[in-house]
């Protein structure tokens, strides 16, 4: 505790030393925000102006982020202005959006059985902008400037499938057999890889990284981005785990993104995209789980288990409804072992419980 605070002092001499050199001005209070999945840490740095500080370690990460949100805001989408960054410090300043994401509406609006107009308005906003992102914001982007890939391909996709084998089948428990395994990823990855791909794929598009100020939506965490296909985003965003998404609420989203999408295209062709967008779905669903494994099973931070089950529902409802027109047996095995497990269907909310999840799982990988 005493070396955090240490860095976190240190961390913030750099803040105050730059929001002088950019504002003439020292600034009158620098607060540290929750730590989220990711190793950034956010600061609110409030003066004349109140601003956002962001502290990153990792430089390539920062300059993707950097880049992006020039190109964003030169292409007019609302992405948060960056005042000045120093790279070497590994510091940059950035718009204050305030403190709501569309997600904080869901779990303030969301009844579990329906989404209220003001969510609902919220979304279309939302499925108005992707595809300017992902098709018109596209048309120029230097994806060499991409970290830490410049496309979704198979690399990117194996390495997804394989953070899911570790970090979830084998800490969740879930038999299977790991050289069949291996081979329906790439059965499945020689699947998805047939999606048209040249567009630009935000990656992590999903309702913690939307912000709503003014009611309107504004959107951050893009430094994932990178060249991809037009389904996965948009399965990110409506089987997005928490968020609870109603089924048919989903399919009219989807039915509203498509149209939106044909104003960008030409040759939007409904039944190909439909047939690969379960595919994303599930890709998407697997990659987080993989996330929900490494932070929550490895790391310890109980909130990624509260997801589990949610991701389990939406897993479960694919599997039940939808058909990937490919034979991966070994792969279908375990997930639906998956959507079997009393141990991942029963993760509780209770901290107490959690901690019990955490420690059965550390023990059985000989974590002391």
């Amino acid at each position: 505790m005493d070396k955090q605070r240490t860095m976190n002092k240190k961390t913030e001499e750099k803040i105050n030393k730059l929001y002088r050199d950019f504002t003439g001005n020292d600034p009158l209070k620098i607060k540290p925000l929750p730590r989220s999945g990711s190793n950034r840490q956010y600061f609110r740095v409030s003066g004349k102006p109140d601003l956002i500080a962001v502290y990153n370690e990792d430089r390539r990460e920062n300059e993707s982020f950097l880049y992006f949100a020039k190109h964003f805001k030169d292409n007019g989408l609302p992405v948060p202005v960056i005042y000045t960054y120093n790279l070497d410090e590994n510091i940059y300043l950035q718009e204050d959006l305030g403190d709501k994401t569309l997600f904080s509406f869901i779990e303030t609006d969301n009844t579990g059985t329906e989404f209220t107009q003001r969510l609902k308005s919220y979304y279309l906003s939302v499925l108005d902008y992707l595809p300017k992102f992902q098709v018109e914001a596209a048309k120029n982007i230097d994806y060499s400037k991409c970290y830490p890939r410049q496309s979704f391909d198979r690399q990117s996709m194996l390495w997804d499938l394989n953070y899911f084998k570790y970090y979830f089948l084998k800490l969740g428990g879930i038999p299977f057999d790991e050289e069949k395994l291996e081979n329906d990823f790439h059965t499945f990855m020689d699947f998805l890889m047939e999606a048209p791909g040249n567009y630009f794929l935000y990656r992590d598009f999903q309702s913690r990284n939307i912000m709503i100020k003014n009611d309107k939506p504004y959107f951050i965490d893009f430094q994932g981005g990178r060249r991809g296909a037009l389904q996965y985003d948009i399965a990110s965003l409506l089987y997005d785990a928490k968020a609870n998404i109603p089924q048919a609420l989903r399919e009219d989203f989807l039915e509203v993104y498509m149209d939106k999408l044909e104003k960008h295209l030409d040759n939007l062709n409904r039944q190909k995209f439909r047939q690969h967008f379960y595919g994303f779905v599930l890709i998407r669903i697997m990659q987080a789980m993989g996330a929900y494994g490494y932070r929550g099973f490895f790391e310890g931070k109980k909130h990624f288990l509260q997801s589990i089950p949610f991701a389990i529902a939406n897993l479960s409802w694919v599997l039940d409804n939808q058909e990937i027109p490919v034979k991966i047996p070994e792969l279908e095995y375990a997930l639906r072992a998956i959507t079997h497990s009393p141990k991942l269907l029963n993760i509780s909310k209770s901290k107490k419980d959690l901690q019990i999840e955490i420690n059965s799982f550390s023990y059985k990988r000989g974590i002391p």
